[in-house]
């Protein structure tokens, strides 16, 4: 019965490959990946918060084509950073100040217990003209993170002329919105091959321990045996 089985790990992904600094899906649209920073918005005064928001609501009137504005919070696990503290603990032989290394790292631990810590990540995508990009519910990043649990249709095309294709569409895109975050005061930037595959790795593999990354190259993937290749930071 075995034998009969012959789906792979990528058939369920809506991925067809990650190349060039794009992702290309399945249905043949081609998407490119901002990774942006946060604002503190709560400690800025009132005409900087105005400024803002009319800042934000230029770059929302200037845009032509669709994007998405994802927000991915993860939970951190600092056992490392307090095991490593509790390292650098041991070797103070000052009385004072490993009493102080002591009272920072209970601190440290009771705040944790009390409140989750969490990594908050801002991302931009920038989708090409594509067969479904324009149909609600169905963005890439609806695909990228299962958020709707529908899947991009399977399309036969050539994937070094869609990508081709969609570079070329999305150069332009992709600067004209790092410039208008710069506007407001946010840096943006477009996510290399080997960051979306870490990031494609770590949401789709969400139980591995936190700290993890992978240590192997982009087209050891197109290998036809991928062996586990972790390393812990």
């Amino acid at each position: 019965m075995a034998d009969n089985i012959t789906a792979t790990t990528q058939d369920h992904l809506d991925i067809y490959d990650i190349k060039d600094n794009l992702v290309v899906l399945k249905n043949s649209v081609v998407c490119a990946v901002l990774q942006t920073n946060a604002v503190n918005f709560d400690l800025l005064s009132e005409m900087e918060q105005d400024a803002i928001i009319a800042a934000f609501s230029m770059l929302l009137n200037s845009i032509t084509f669709p994007i998405q504005i994802v927000v991915r919070s993860k939970r951190l696990d600092i056992t490392k950073y307090i095991d490593k503290v509790q390292r650098i603990e041991n070797k103070i032989t000052d009385p004072l100040l490993r009493h102080q290394a002591e009272s920072y790292r209970k601190f440290v631990q009771e705040v944790v217990q009390q409140n989750d810590v969490l990594d908050k990540r801002f991302f931009i995508v920038i989708p090409t003209a594509g067969p479904e990009s324009a149909q609600p519910g169905s963005g890439p990043f609806d695909w990228f993170f299962k958020l709707t649990g529908s899947h991009a249709k399977r399309v036969e095309f050539d994937a070094d002329a869609v990508l081709k294709n969609g570079s070329v569409e999305l150069y332009p895109k992709v600067e004209h919105m790092i410039k208008e975050f710069n506007r407001i005061g946010v840096k943006a930037r477009q996510m290399t091959t080997q960051e979306l595959v870490e990031l494609y790795f770590d949401i789709y593999n969400p139980s591995n321990v936190h700290g993890q990354r992978i240590r192997t190259n982009v087209d050891d993937y197109q290998t036809a045996i991928v062996n586990p290749a972790i390393i812990e930071e």
